[in-house]
Formats: structure tokens, C-alpha cells, sequence
């Protein structure tokens, strides 16, 4: 059985969702004024592994990831760039899918945008102003946290501290609220901004209320995953947790899972706000997408995660090493098919291995030591139809696809025999010549006793 740690338990716990066989996973998206940065991507691919294992477990998931839409940063930057805020956030929906998409990651059953559920957000506050968990103050509506029993158990914080790291705003929006620790669902409209007309007056919704309203009206009133940032788990989580369960009556969640923080060089988190971040576009220029989908991958996903130059070459030497494995089995699997097709009884011990090891909380790390075990296997020469399953399905978890090799043309595959001949004819200059022009080509060729192999590099 899969076992999950829970962020509101602060336990792990077995994984049983409501209905079994199927999972409703919903997970923080992108706020779109910009390209999201390799701390963003490191939840997009920490999530999408979480999902590619359950489905490789059995279980049908219905995998929702929002865009935010309308947002202050948002409106900020159409304003410094001078372009339209339709623009700018179409603009970063599609890079976004572009930069995702070179990362392996698999496309969302759905993307909602804010947009498209301004409807259902006024519905949803309207039931929570009827049910007295909100309040109309000049125009904006808040949400009253005092009411709500519980409030700031997902972040372990208590109202005290709350309290204390409320005290001494003095912003118009805070006088107009009756208790510091509450929190806007809707704010009312300010010049040259974008607002909708609501029973309060024109405005746009809080930031937070945005995903309640998308999970519940996509997912229903309760769904078994809720993930995202560990940065989000206050406030964002702790007030959809509030505003959800305040309107619904039900858990919202039954299982909170928050990804660790890449950090800088200098140990800090990476994040927009700091200055010290790389967008995965930028990265893409000079990085395949495959090696930095392995970096991303290669850590336990709650477990903080170091980028730098060398975190990132480490993540490609190893990613090669698994390409050659890779290469190697199925050119002896091509050469020797009737012998690869011998039942090879190993296979399943490492299968089973490499599901115990992600069963508990999706241990990536430990996976990935019984998948080197292996290739170690592979390599001592067991070349068998069952390796190369095995292979395939880790492969797929993980999101790696390597592509198959392309048919050498005549040009190369005559310089390979012109080599064999200067070999024979002991004329080792022409020979390692030869070499050499394939590999800036970016063949590699290795010589074994039973002829010349070659990979791509």
C-alpha cells in the first residue's frame, strides 16, 4: 500500500482515496506574468512524477492545475510592459506549455483560469457572507478567521503568533477589516484596473479563493490530493482549507502533499521575489530538457534541492549513463532476440524493490538507487525482454523518453567499415581519424568482441 505524508497530520498515513482505483489530484498552479523559474518547475515536476506513479499503480487520476489570471503582479507587469493583460497572460499560458512539455511533463486532465469561474467565485462568497463566515466592508469582503475552528493547523501555527505578525498594519484594506488575521475574498475595483460587477460592487476576487472555487467546482467538495509549494502552505493552503470547509461543511482534502524549495548557491530559497532565480526558458537555451528533468527529479520531493552548475552536470553524466545502459540493452536485445526472450526471474525482485521504495511517500531517491542496481545488472550482461520492460516502466515514472536511435545513413556507416578495414591494415592514424570525425558527429563507438557497437552521444 502507498504511504503519504500528510502535511496536516505532519504523519505519514495509508493512501485510500474516496473512491478506489480513482484519485482527484488538484496542485497549485502558476501565477502567469512571467516564465516560471526552476523552483516553479520543480513542483510541476515533483507532481507530475507523484501522478505518473499512481497511474503506474493502477489508479485512473483526474490531475487539475490551475493558471491564475487576474492577480496584482499580473496587473503590474501588463502596465510595466506596456501590453494588453490579455496578452501578457496568453503569452505565458503557451511558454509555460512549451517549456513544460520539453520537461516531460504530461498535459493536465484539466487547466482551469480564474477567468472562466468568475460566476462560480461570487456564488461561493455569497454563500459564505450568508453563512456569516465573510463580511461586506466598503466594498471588499472578507473572511472572518476567528469564526473558523482550527485555523492554521496545515501551517502548525497558532492564532497567538498569527496575531502578533498582524499587528501594526496600517494599509486602507487592513482599517477596513474588523480583525487583522482576516483575509480579502474580494476587493474592490481601484482605477485603470480590470473588476467584475458582484452584489458589493465592481471588484476581483482574493487570491485565495480562487482555487477553492476551481478545485470544488471541478473536483467536488472534497478531493484526495491537494499539493503545491511548501511557500504555500501559509496562506494560501491554511485559507483554502478555511473558506472551503466554511461553505461546504466537508474536509476539503484528505491529504496535503508540499514539495521543498530549490535553493541558490548560497543556500537560499530560489524564488521571483528574491532576484536570484533562472526561468526554465532561459535554461532550455543551453540545457536539454531531459537532463534537467532528471535533476528535478533525482530528489526526494520534499527534501530541499541544491542547483547549481555542477547539481545540474551530475544529473546529465548520470542521465548518460543510463542512456548507454539503455543503448547497450537494446542493441544486444536486437542482436540476440530469441535468447532476450528467456525468462529472467531477477527482473521482478527489482520491480518489487523499486515499488517498496516508492510506495513510501514516493521516495524517488531509493528508486533511483534500485534502478542503478539495475543497470549494474544490465550491464554484467543480462540483456533480456524483461530487463528492458522494467526499464521502460522506470523510464516512464520518472519522465525520461529517450528517442530511438535513427538508422545511420550510408555516409556514416561506410567511414564505421572504412575504419574496421584501416584497423585490420593496422593504419591506427586513419583509424582513430575516422573516430574522431563520428564522434563530432556524435557517434560513439565502442569496440567488443563481437564487433563495433555505437551510441549516440
Amino acid at each position: 500500500m502507498i504511504k503519504l505524508y500528510n502535511t496536516l497530520t505532519r504523519e505519514k498515513e495509508d493512501f485510500v482515496p474516496l473512491v478506489s482505483g480513482e484519485v482527484k489530484m488538484y496542485v497549485c498552479g502558476p501565477t502567469v506574468y512571467n516564465y516560471i523559474h526552476i523552483g516553479n518547475a520543480r513542483s510541476v515536476v515533483a507532481f507530475d512524477t507523484i501522478r505518473k506513479y499512481l497511474e503506474y499503480r493502477g489508479y485512473a487520476v483526474t490531475f487539475v492545475s490551475n493558471f491564475t489570471d487576474v492577480d496584482d503582479k499580473i496587473i503590474q507587469a501588463a502596465k510595466s510592459t506596456n501590453v494588453s493583460i490579455e496578452t501578457l497572460v496568453e503569452t505565458y499560458i503557451q511558454a509555460f506549455f512549451a517549456d513544460t512539455q520539453a520537461l516531460g511533463v504530461k498535459p493536465a486532465t484539466r487547466n482551469p483560469r480564474v477567468l472562466d469561474f468568475m460566476p462560480e467565485i461570487i456564488a461561493f462568497i455569497e454563500v459564505l457572507v450568508a453563512k456569516d463566515f465573510a463580511y461586506v466592508s466598503n466594498g471588499d469582503v472578507f473572511f472572518r478567521v476567528k469564526k473558523f475552528a482550527d485555523y492554521g493547523r496545515l501551517a502548525n501555527k497558532n492564532l497567538d503568533e498569527l496575531e502578533a505578525g498582524a499587528s501594526g498594519r496600517t494599509e486602507t484594506v487592513e482599517l477596513n477589516k474588523e480583525d487583522p488575521l482576516d483575509f480579502a475574498l474580494w476587493k474592490s475595483s481601484k482605477v485603470d484596473e480590470p473588476s467584475w460587477e458582484s452584489p458589493w460592487g465592481a471588484g476581483r476576487p482574493g487570491w485565495h479563493i480562487e482555487c477553492s472555487v476551481m478545485a470544488t467546482s471541478i473536483l467536488g467538495d472534497t478531493i484526495d490530493i491537494h499539493g503545491g509549494g511548501a511557500d504555500l502552505e501559509f496562506p494560501h493552503h491554511t485559507n483554502e482549507i478555511a473558506q472551503s470547509e466554511a461553505k461546504t461543511g466537508h474536509t476539503f482534502a484528505k491529504y496535503w502533499l508540499h514539495n521543498g524549495f530549490v535553493t541558490a548557491a548560497d543556500g537560499e530559497k530560489m524564488s521571483k521575489s528574491l532576484g536570484n532565480f533562472k526561468t526554465v526558458h532561459e535554461m532550455l537555451q543551453a540545457v536539454d530538457g531531459q537532463i534537467l528533468r532528471f535533476f528535478l527529479v533525482s530528489q526526494h520531493y520534499r527534501k530541499p534541492l541544491a542547483f547549481s552548475d555542477d547539481t545540474v552536470k551530475d544529473a546529465e553524466n548520470n542521465l548518460k549513463k543510463i542512456k548507454n545502459a539503455y543503448d547497450k540493452l537494446t542493441f544486444e536485445i536486437d542482436k540476440n532476440p530469441v535468447a532476450a526472450q528467456i525468462p529472467d526471474q531477477e527482473i521482478d525482485g527489482f520491480r518489487q524493490d523499486f515499488i517498496k521504495e516508492m510506495d513510501n511517500d514516493f521516495n524517488i531517491s531509493n528508486g533511483l538507487t534500485v534502478f542503478y542496481e539495475l543497470i549494474k545488472y544490465i550491464n554484467q550482461g543480462n540483456f533480456s525482454v524483461a530487463a528492458q520492460t522494467l526499464f521502460d516502466e522506470i523510464l516512464t515514472i520518472i519522465g525520461i523518453e529517450f528517442a530511438t536511435a535513427e538508422i545511420l545513413d550510408t555516409e556514416i556507416e561506410q567511414l564505421i567499415a572504412e575504419r574496421q578495414i584501416a584497423r585490420e591494415n593496422r593504419d591506427f592514424a586513419l583509424s582513430d581519424k575516422i573516430r574522431d570525425d563520428l564522434k563530432a558527429q556524435g557517434i560513439a563507438l565502442l569496440d567488443t568482441p563481437d564487433g563495433v557497437r555505437w551510441t549516440r552521444d
